[in-house]
């Protein structure tokens, strides 16, 4: 399962490739897979307290699909791997987010609203008519209303009820599709918006600041980059360092810095440079050296100096 920093990650390298809104908005939601139905959600970090602000303490289900609801701990949680973050959503909140990560909103509060804002649509119809090779909304129709709505893709759909899932073969229960609009438009793509600590891939044949970034923390971490050292060049050497620090840290062996393997380097790096301690010097004057000393008895490791 991805968390949240590394879908962040793989959107910004989508959008720096140059690939288009259609291909972002259908991988973002397949890189969410797995990750949880939260009422009323739109891509919030899944958090006990979020859990607490949208459902009722006497919900059916909330202490069995929330292990951590009464402690207030997402320790252990399957949706908090390896102490960090994924995001929640209800169906139409999926849709909604992985659309907005590509500058399209659909506005509406749930499904049936979404459908009924004709502004949110190039096309629509039912789903006898579904066009092949384009990313479509798809939607559940009963009586008056649409009852969920997931993303549908060559006969695939990925969508949030029971979570996010996957499934190549479309289930029979979809009734209507649309087409966002400006999915598939000619205008201008949005700026890639700066995920705060994001970093590219780099790999072999790498060359810039950020590889030079990467061969400072191998060194400092004790690892071999070769004779021209930290010249911002991803060669040979620099990739055999890559390989032996996956090994060591239980990564994928494959000598190319993504997203897991800076984390893992960021972690280990600071593993060895530890916060120092804040130092503050306080002056107070008209004490008495007893005064003093009872003042510094209250924080161990102080000094008393004289003016």
């Amino acid at each position: 399962m991805n968390n949240a920093k590394q879908v962040d990650t793989l959107i910004q390298e989508w959008k720096a490739a140059g690939k288009d809104r259609a291909y972002i908005a259908w991988h973002a939601a397949l890189a969410c897979v797995s990750w949880p139905y939260v009422f009323g959600a739109r891509g919030e970090y899944c958090t006990v307290q979020n859990r607490h602000s949208r459902y009722s303490d006497d919900h059916p289900t909330i202490r069995t699909k929330c292990k951590g609801y009464d402690s207030g701990s997402c320790t252990g949680c399957k949706w908090f791997p390896n102490s960090e973050r994924v995001r929640c959503y209800d169906c139409r909140g999926f849709t909604y987010w992985c659309l907005k990560q590509v500058g399209i909103l659909i506005n509406g509060t749930g499904a049936t609203s979404q459908w009924n804002t004709e502004a949110n649509w190039a096309c629509r119809g039912e789903i006898g008519t579904v066009p092949t090779d384009t990313l479509v909304c798809l939607f559940v129709k009963k009586g008056s209303k649409m009852e969920h709505t997931g993303f549908g893709f060559n006969n695939e759909t990925c969508e949030c009820s029971n979570g996010v899932q996957h499934f190549t073969s479309r289930n029979k229960k979809w009734t209507h599709w649309a087409v966002p609009s400006g999915l598939y438009s000619t205008d201008p793509q949005p700026e890639p918006e700066p995920v705060p600590g994001w970093r590219p891939t780099i790999r072999r044949g790498s060359k810039g600041p950020e590889v030079g970034e990467c061969q400072t923390m191998l060194v400092k971490l004790g690892y071999d980059i070769g004779a021209c050292g930290i010249d911002g060049d991803f060669g040979r050497a620099t990739e055999k360092a890559v390989r032996e620090f996956q090994g060591d840290h239980k990564l994928v062996v494959d000598g190319v810095v993504g997203p897991m393997t800076w984390d893992a380097l960021d972690k280990a790096v600071a593993q060895l440079n530890p916060a120092e301690p804040v130092t503050y010097s306080v002056i107070i004057h008209g004490l008495d050296l007893t005064q003093a000393e009872a003042i510094s008895g209250n924080y161990p490791g102080s000094e008393i100096v004289k003016e």
